[in-house]
């Protein structure tokens, strides 16, 4: 077994992470300071016997310093994220994003654990093609749209982790996220099911921004934390890029739809321009979908669970832990 450290071990992916690696018989040491993450994401396991829960960030050095001493693998999934928020604040998408990566990277090297980084679908930017393969190139958007910090920020840490593997053979995995849903899910930071969800069991209307044909994919976080841990430990899938994520593809408006069907086929459907959600600034993908035949090549497996189950599961959550 493993000693392991988990960067927003609180968050959404996170929890589901620690939680799953626990069960495993893993140690864990989960550094979170719950600007996104929250406490009860792991309250079921606070009081697991190799689980140790520090509060802090992850631009504080000599936390990082300190918490990385006898780690065998680093998960690195702590970042700034959702695209409310880096629309709103472009300079700590920056810097939680890129400065804190290269630290621990630096760290890694010294002791030469594994280290996994995750990524995101969207350093693929405004590429036109219809599915994404790891080796597409990069189309962002101009400087003076700060939706593409987040991207290019990610971009930045890939090339850093990867570097780091080149130079000090460091076993470093990148994983790059499309849609990543399920249970312990906020709405907050414009993550499109649970806005929907939340939107649809308080009456409605579900909001869907421009004209809702923007084609997304989305996978259950416990298909996702079961393809991260499998890469992270295969030795033949260190030093590379993998999407991690479904192929099943929706149209935003078809999603607003099936969740109307599943909680209440009375409720209606209010389009929203993005200048009126985001700004004048703002920028969209209108597809995104990825190849993931890579993924499924090196580890035999990926996310495949339907769209339905997906949402059946989260609108459970949802109503429990509302009674």
């Amino acid at each position: 077994m493993a000693k392991c450290l988990i960067t927003g071990g609180a968050g959404f992916i996170g929890s589901h992470l620690t939680e799953k690696l626990l069960g495993e018989g893993n140690e864990i040491v989960v550094v979170d300071n719950f600007s996104t993450g929250e406490k009860s994401n792991l309250s079921h396991i606070a009081d697991h016997p190799k689980l140790t829960l520090v509060t802090g960030s992850i631009t504080d050095q000599t936390l990082l310093t300190e918490v990385v001493r006898g780690v065998d693998t680093i998960y690195h999934l702590a970042a700034a994220v959702g695209v409310k928020l880096v629309a709103e604040d472009p300079v700590r998408t920056i810097e939680t994003n890129i400065y804190p990566t290269e630290w621990l990277l630096r760290l890694a090297a010294q002791t030469g654990c594994r280290f996994y980084l995750a990524s995101t679908s969207e350093v693929y930017g405004k590429n036109p093609k219809e599915k994404w393969t790891e080796e597409e190139d990069l189309h962002f958007g101009p400087t003076s749209k700060p939706r593409w910090a987040y991207g290019c920020s990610k971009a930045i840490d890939e090339f850093l982790a990867l570097a780091y593997h080149q130079k000090y053979d460091l076993p470093v995995v990148i994983g790059r996220f499309f849609n990543v849903v399920g249970p312990r899910q906020v709405g907050n930071y414009g993550m499109v099911v649970p806005r929907f969800i939340d939107q649809a069991l308080s009456g409605g209307p579900l909001v869907v921004y421009d004209d809702g044909q923007q084609v997304r994919c989305f996978a259950h976080v416990k298909e996702i934390v079961d393809c991260i841990a499998t890469l992270t430990n295969t030795d033949e899938a260190v030093g590379d890029i993998y999407n991690i994520g479904s192929d099943q593809s929706v149209s935003i408006e078809q999603l607003a739809k099936e969740v109307i069907k599943r909680v209440d086929p009375t409720i209606e459907i209010q389009y929203v321009a993005y200048s009126d959600a985001y700004g004048n600034d703002f920028e969209d993908v209108r597809r995104r979908i990825p190849d993931v035949s890579k993924l499924g090549k090196m580890i035999g497996k990926k996310p495949g669970m339907p769209l339905g189950e997906i949402l059946d599961d989260i609108i459970a959550w949802k109503r429990s832990v509302k009674d």
